[in-house]
């Protein structure tokens, strides 16, 4: 059954991102929507297996790994600015707002700011698909988008722990912090020290494709202790991706692992997350399932895009680079997930964010691709007249 449901799901998803492309919208657009209409919620094709997760999980990863192999260190270091500007704006926005929703909606205090912590979460995976196919990955706009990513995740989780401590969960602010601390401070070492040696003596394995294994281990082992320690494990991917980037193997793991992703599991994950929507009840719940979707599209695309602006980003590139930030996806997933086993939301506001976060990662390619290419047909125009 598996392997008939994987020949579906990567045709399907071919298909739509194709038919995607053909009006105007990224790929990724196509292939969520169709999972959409292949899972329970339609026709019911595909079921969310675990199996299928598991696929999906290794599909991010490779992802960000990709991600992370195609960033300019220099260029990085340039948007670490900028990256703070619009992870700080993107968070603080949706956070206080968050909080008076919550208030009106009658939850108690400390579900506000866990409503406000959800709605401040970000999952840039979408996104940076979208800027693969739109060739921004490696601007400073698609730099800032990565960094701001990793500053977003790093910061919720420590605001999510400040309020789970305060609500009496059995959480230890410290440790929280400290793991934290250790992860980023021992990836960074062992990015710097470790990964280049450890290239260097595997490749001389007399074994078939000793780099692109040494590679993909580097990859899982970056997203499992990142995952361990709190951190989301796709930000793992992207710094094990970062790491290798600067060594002499960087163009050939590149295209191999681009192959296998872009062929299977990058597919599969984009069309899971169709398949994995939950839309029984969603009519009974339709008016705070609107007005939240709202409020979390706002909030994101205004806070992030006046940290842009703020930055010194042009207002198209900055609504383009708030738009990016728009998507919650797995992130947000995983915070309502911590939510609910901690009784700060039940089972029906958990119900409504599941669709909410759903809808956001809908709305993101075609909101990234109406701002940033308007930026570049105007770039084009200007570029033009220069010329005549």
């Amino acid at each position: 059954m598996l392997v008939l449901q994987l020949a579906i799901i990567i045709l399907a998803a071919k298909l739509a991102g194709s038919l995607s492309v053909k009006f105007g919208q990224p790929s990724v657009l196509g292939e969520i929507i169709v999972g959409i209409l292949i899972g329970p919620s339609v026709f019911g094709l595909i079921s969310a297996t675990d199996t299928l997760s598991a696929f999906s999980q290794i599909g991010v990863i490779l992802l960000m790994f990709t991600a992370g192999l195609e960033t300019d260190i220099d260029e990085f270091k340039r948007s670490g600015k900028a990256s703070a500007y619009v992870g700080f704006g993107g968070i603080l926005v949706p956070l206080v707002l968050g909080y008076f929703a919550g208030i009106m909606m009658d939850l108690t205090s400390y579900q506000s700011w866990f409503l406000g912590i959800m709605l401040s979460a970000t999952s840039v995976s979408i996104s940076v698909q979208a800027l693969k196919e739109m060739n921004q990955l490696k601007t400073p706009e698609g730099t800032t988008i990565l960094g701001a990513a990793v500053i977003d995740d790093v910061v919720v989780m420590i605001v999510l722990a400040f309020l789970m401590s305060f609500a009496g969960g059995e959480v230890s602010l410290t440790t929280v912090i400290l793991k934290k601390v250790l992860f980023f401070g021992g990836a960074i070492l062992i990015a710097w020290k470790v990964v280049p040696w450890f290239m260097k003596k595997f490749v001389l394995l007399k074994v078939s494709e000793p780099v692109i294994t040494a590679a993909l281990f580097i990859c899982f082992v970056f997203a499992f202790v990142a995952e361990y320690t709190g951190v989301a494990n796709i930000i793992g991917a992207y710094i094990a991706g970062v790491a290798i980037s600067v060594t002499g193997y960087k163009h050939e793991i590149f295209e191999k692992v681009e192959t296998i992703s872009s062929s299977i599991f990058v597919p599969v994950f984009f069309t899971f997350i169709g398949i994995s929507a939950q839309f029984v009840g969603i009519l009974d719940n339709l008016t705070p399932i609107i007005l939240l979707s709202i409020l979390a599209i706002l909030t994101k695309f205004i806070g992030a895009g006046t940290g842009a602006k703020l930055a010194g980003f042009g207002w198209n590139n900055s609504m383009g680079i708030g738009s990016a930030m728009v998507s919650r996806g797995e992130v947000a997933l995983i915070v309502a997930a911590i939510g609910l086993e901690s009784n700060l939301i039940t089972q029906g506001l958990f119900a409504i964010i599941i669709v909410v976060v759903i809808i956001t990662t809908i709305v993101t390619p075609p909101m990234m691709k109406y701002f940033l290419q308007l930026n570049i047909g105007r770039e084009l125009i200007r570029s033009r007249k220069i010329y005549d």
